[in-house]
């Protein structure tokens, strides 16, 4: 029961522009560092939150279909299903009709609701089915929810601060609690 990442963020939650505005930097010769640290900051989020911040493409792998009918899908929030597809014994994929499947997409997480006794079983042990998701909030930075956009500046803005050598006994490991704090109420917590 994995998630797979097939397609990342075309773009940023946070522009280079915002960022160093938000860090009052006025050169360039650090556009290369405050860039990694926005790509970090976003990735950190999304783990953290357990949701997709720009649009996304996951495959979602499982051994067979749960008794239930539900599968949570990883990250959050489900835009739509693209693609589900059952792996026959010999290897070859049988296609399923999306019509089958019903999405709770205001959930958290995300779930995708199933007649389990409609759907052909898979004819390989491990890794026999396949659904393909979008999940995020949108294509572009202005349809992540402002507090998470505020907790990838604050986060670069840390990592920026304290990106020389570190004294013993100190550690920027450590989420700094304003950054706790927003992402909080975003938190996905696991089945």
């Amino acid at each position: 029961m994995s998630s797979i990442l097939l397609t990342p963020p075309a773009v940023e939650p946070v522009t280079l522009a915002d960022a160093k505005a938000y860090l009052r930097v006025e050169h360039s010769e650090d556009d290369a560092v405050i860039s990694a640290l926005i790509a970090g900051a976003r990735s950190h989020i999304e783990a953290q939150t357990r949701r997709a911040l720009i649009t996304q493409t996951w495959r979602l792998v499982r051994d067979a279909w749960p008794r239930e009918g539900r599968i949570a899908v990883a990250p959050s929030p489900l835009r739509q299903i693209i693609a589900a597809r059952v792996y026959r014994e010999d290897g070859s994929a049988l296609v399923i009709d999306l019509q089958a499947f019903v999405s709770d997409k205001a959930a958290a997480p995300s779930i995708i609701a199933f007649p389990s006794w409609s759907l052909p079983a898979p004819g390989r042990a491990l890794a026999g089915i396949e659904i393909d998701v979008e999940a995020g909030y949108g294509a572009t930075p202005f349809n992540v929810p402002e507090p998470l956009r505020q907790a990838i500046k604050l986060l670069i803005a840390h990592w920026y601060e304290n990106r020389g050598l570190i004294a013993a006994g100190q550690s920027i490991a450590t989420l700094p609690a304003t950054v706790a704090a927003l992402l909080a109420p975003y938190r996905v917590l696991s089945l």
